[in-house]
């Protein structure tokens, strides 16, 4: 009995020192409100490699590119100051890409602390989203 709540103690603990990072890393990022954040479900589907590429999230720091290294001159700038070349540039990458590829264009520009304006980011999110239904109501 004594195991079991010494375990559950050090959970909480654990939880909260990573809550507590989060917020910290947050607030230290002052483009957070421009990132792309979605909700992913951590049961596992048992569609691993389908999994992994819908996922918007990186399990490792390697940034993939799309064909778009000069979006990296925005990195860390707010989307209300892009010229409209610069989203002209965003545009012409997202007009490109197949529906298979959004989510980890996505997580290339996460990882590049490159915000999307809200616009495009609704619609990536929305082409992120459909294809994520489409592959949980598919057969396995």
């Amino acid at each position: 009995m004594a195991a079991f709540l010494g375990l559950g103690l050090v959970t909480l603990v654990l939880m909260e020192w990573r809550e507590r990072k989060r917020k910290k890393t947050e607030s230290a990022n002052p483009q957070a409100d421009h990132m792309v954040r979605v909700p992913v479900d951590d049961a596992c589907c048992g569609r691993h490699l389908v999994c992994e590429r819908e996922s918007l999230l990186s399990s490792t720091p390697e940034v993939v590119y799309y064909d778009d290294e000069d979006l990296d001159r925005l990195a860390s700038i707010d989307p209300q100051n892009y010229s409209e070349t610069d989203l002209s540039d965003l545009n012409d990458v997202f007009s490109t890409l197949r529906p298979e590829d959004v989510a980890g264009w996505l997580r290339s520009l996460q990882l590049r602390n490159i915000a999307l304006p809200d616009e495009l980011r609704d619609a990536a999110l929305m082409i992120v989203a459909e294809r994520r239904a489409t592959l949980s109501h598919s057969p396995q």
